[in-house]
């Protein structure tokens, strides 16, 4: 299963030289991995009620061409393992078709205090269902 999420490039999204800053990608990638689970039937902060977090644990963007303001991107997202202790999405940003990044975020299942725990069972089905 794949999350396509449509972005719109704000001008404050650029820099000086007219095109998307780097830091904006993981921002971009926090959308699509927000719809993607809205997508799977749960929103996340349906997870954070219950106590479950999913920790950043690694990133990674490979930038192959710029976007600039005012262009439709889209992300895919979708989901690369799920386990019950960490969970890795991947991504792509394209336009018209071109790959403009790929990107991985690997995520480690805590609770509120930011201590390690394993995943429910029904959320590591639901998730699953991604694959």
């Amino acid at each position: 299963m794949e999350s396509i999420t449509p972005v719109r490039v704000r001008y404050a999204e650029t820099d000086a030289m007219g095109i998307v800053h780097h830091a904006v990608y993981p921002v971009w990638m926090e959308l699509g991995r927000s719809d993607l689970l809205r997508a799977l039937g749960q929103s996340y902060v349906e997870w954070e009620k219950r106590g479950v977090m999913m920790s950043v644990a690694e990133i990674r963007v490979t930038y192959r061409a710029p976007a600039r303001y005012d262009e439709l991107v889209e992300v895919r997202t979708r989901v690369a393992q799920a386990g019950r202790r960490k969970v890795v999405f991947a991504y792509e940003v394209r336009r018209d078709g071109a790959r403009l990044a790929e990107g991985e975020t690997v995520h480690v299942v805590t609770g509120p205090d930011g201590r390690a725990r394993v995943m429910p069972d029904d959320l590591l089905r639901l998730i699953s269902r991604a694959l």
